[in-house]
């Protein structure tokens, strides 16, 4: 099969290598020429436009920043979809939307999938990421030897725009989480408490995540640095917020979220890394929410092995 990749960011350039490096056969666009450079330096080809690469690809992935950035290149690519063509949409995205273009593209004659990942960019690096699948069971067994290259642990979640929900859903426990650990380690500097021990005690405990053996870590070394920035959360949980009020569900902690994400994207800027929502907190309080012994960056320690489909308990 050969495989167009358009979007070689920070999750995109990853996925695309885990392609690259197991030996498929992949065409890379990007509007960073040094990015698609860098690709074909590694056995890629140069896919030239999303146009050329739906006409000459069995399958396209799409990994990009927004919604709009993936209409945009749909719609170059649609007068080329027809049968045994396939899209696949890993970008996270709203579940309207993906059904919107998925609905195009199956009219057309090919297949949709979206098909977004979690589990940050250190496991995207090597293989080890969690990928969510929606789409109908034919077009997933088809692309699943792509999807347990790029990733550790695949889930079928049913039909197109599915995936879409949980990617958003996830994404919001991970925001919750990273502002409760924020608001922890403050409260334990602000105690008089050794942050490494605040750190351990929470990585043992029932107050532990994902997000604390992780985020937590950069927030201590005072790098922040997630590859995730707060205009991304931004979109996401206004993403999921759309999903709660189409599905009449009132919340009460994500519009709070949206508020503080807002309040320091003012402050910040758009771009600032999203481990430091921390620093609204150091600002009002005059604390350094940092410790000795913690690494700027995380690293997957796990060795790349095949994935597989995660089984649904029934």
């Amino acid at each position: 099969m050969k495989i167009g990749f358009i979007g070689l960011g920070n999750v995109g350039g990853k996925l695309s290598g885990s392609l690259i490096r197991n030996g498929h056969d992949v065409c890379v666009h990007d509007l960073n020429a040094d990015l698609v450079a860098a690709k074909v330096a590694d056995g890629a080809h140069d896919g030239q436009s999303p146009a050329a690469m739906m006409q000459n690809c069995d399958a396209v992935i799409t990994c990009l920043p927004s919604p709009a950035a993936s209409a945009a290149v749909m719609d170059q690519m649609l007068p080329h979809v027809g049968p045994g063509k396939i899209w696949m949409e890993m970008s996270t995205t709203d579940e309207a939307e993906v059904k919107r273009i998925g609905a195009q593209v199956i009219e057309a004659g090919g297949a949709a999938v979206d098909c977004p990942v979690s589990g940050g960019c250190h496991r995207a690096d090597t293989g080890n990421i969690s990928i969510f699948a929606g789409c109908d069971r034919p077009t997933f067994e088809r692309i699943l030897p792509l999807l347990t290259t790029m990733g550790r642990r695949v889930l079928h979640t049913g039909d197109l725009g599915s995936a879409s929900v949980l990617k958003v859903l996830t994404n919001y426990l991970a925001t919750a989480n990273l502002v409760s650990c924020a608001e922890a380690l403050t409260v334990a500097k602000g105690a008089g408490m050794d942050l490494g021990v605040a750190y351990e005690a929470m990585a043992i405990s029932s107050g532990t995540s994902f997000v604390h053996e992780t985020e937590s870590q950069v927030i201590l070394n005072g790098s922040r640095d997630i590859s995730f920035t707060m205009d991304l959360v931004a979109k996401d949980i206004g993403l999921f917020q759309d999903v709660a009020d189409r599905a009449g569900v009132p919340l009460d902690l994500n519009p709070l979220l949206i508020q503080l994400f807002d309040d320091a994207i003012d402050r910040f800027g758009p771009r600032e890394l999203s481990p430091n929502i921390i620093k609204r907190l150091e600002e009002a309080t005059g604390l350094d929410v940092t410790a000795p012994g913690f690494p700027a960056e995380v690293a997957d320690d796990e060795p790349e092995e095949p994935g597989a489909e995660v089984i649904v308990r029934r």
